[in-house]
């Protein structure tokens, strides 16, 4: 006997996954999904939520303590954005393509 844990709005399609850099390249906006396949710096990782904070973020990468690190959205056509602490990113919004770390030991000149 099978059992279906998913439930569908008429009209509303859900996507299994997403794969947020490829919708980001080509500045469209991602469809609700059940999973969202994010970068951050070089990783791929694949997570069941539509946002998390940057802490969260941050957390998923492994950069702890999340105090030592910042972290920013990379927008189409290059614009980067940093992300604080516990501002959301949404993963449906048009033109987000990955994310990057810095440890915040490292100056800048």
């Amino acid at each position: 006997m099978s059992q279906s844990s998913s439930v569908e709005s008429p009209g509303e399609v859900v996507v299994e996954i997403v794969d947020l850099e490829e919708y980001g390249k080509s500045n469209r906006k991602p469809p609700k999904a059940k999973q969202y396949r994010i970068r951050i710096d070089k990783v791929q990782y694949v997570v069941d939520v539509s946002s998390m904070t940057g802490r969260q973020l941050l957390t998923r990468a492994g950069k702890t303590p999340v105090e030592r690190f910042t972290i920013s959205q990379k927008f189409h056509g290059g614009q980067a954005q940093r992300i604080d602490f516990d501002e959301v990113v949404d993963f449906t919004a048009q033109g987000v393509e990955r994310f990057m770390t810095l440890p915040l030991d490292q100056g800048e000149g």
